[in-house]
């Protein structure tokens, strides 16, 4: 074994190590009986999760968190199949600046800034709406839209669908033919994988829910960032259970994508 490949084994442990300690002390935190000024948790107990499971508002939550990443993911299937695919025709006509606006988003626009933006324009007396659901709905689906649309954008380019366009146009089929008949078919399994991280995002966002959400429509990561001023364990079981979700919709999300590769 050669000095640069002992150099390589170390780093990659020693970052796998940083990336999964927080996730194995999570573990410990909610299984642990007690964990006050020390520096792992003293005794075994599986009350948090009874706990968690009997308390109220975090199933109300839950259940507002998949209200409304499912409500995201069906506006931005509408959305973004369309858009997709006109950015795709767009950029193989030379005009792929829209294309890299739409992928640049994510980056250029944080979800804080456009959070802040909602609350300026939806807390007036011309449109009251913060707080409700639909205006929560709504900014998760424009928060996500971009990833969706960079995901079907990345399939159409590489599956290059403009020579089986061609050829069905040259048999009579009408455009909206060839976007149903060709376009979406093709797209499907990405289509399911994009849709996927869709949802892993909207149940773990945190930023955009807490500033526009209310006490009624309060979003999973918005009562559990109020269960770490009380007790630790009970905070931790909460994580897990948030993190399980989203690790979940992940290992789903990329195994299709390896079976459509």
């Amino acid at each position: 074994m050669t000095l640069e490949t002992t150099l390589v084994r170390g780093i990659s442990l020693i970052y796998g190590l940083y990336l999964l300690l927080p996730i194995a002390l999570l573990l410990l935190g909610s299984f642990g009986g007690n964990w006050t000024n020390t520096l792992l948790p003293t005794g075994i107990t599986g009350q948090w999760y009874v706990d968690l499971w009997l308390d109220t508002s975090f199933r109300k939550a839950f259940v507002s968190s998949l209200v409304v990443a499912m409500s995201a993911c069906a506006i931005n299937t509408v959305l973004a199949l369309p858009l997709a695919y006109a950015l795709y025709h767009g950029a193989r006509r030379g005009g792929s600046l829209a294309a890299r606006l739409v992928s640049a988003t994510p980056v250029a626009v944080p979800p804080i800034t456009m959070a802040f933006g909602y609350m300026i324009v939806f807390n007036t007396d011309l449109a009251p709406w913060l707080g409700s659901m639909p205006l929560l709905i709504a900014a998760h689906a424009i928060l996500t839209l971009p990833y969706l649309t960079n995901t079907l954008l990345t399939d159409l380019r590489h599956l290059d669908l403009g020579r089986l366009e061609q050829a069905a146009a040259t048999l009579g089929a009408s455009g909206w033919q060839q976007f149903t008949g060709i376009v979406m078919p093709s797209l499907r399994q990405s289509l399911i994988s994009g849709l996927v991280m869709v949802a892993a995002i909207s149940v773990g966002e945190f930023g955009v829910s807490n500033l526009l959400t209310s006490f009624q429509n309060r979003t999973y990561p918005v009562v559990l960032l109020q269960a770490f001023y009380g007790a630790t364990g009970f905070a931790c079981a909460a994580t897990v259970i948030l993190l399980v979700l989203a690790s979940a919709s992940a290992l789903l999300s990329s195994s299709l994508v390896k079976q459509r590769a």
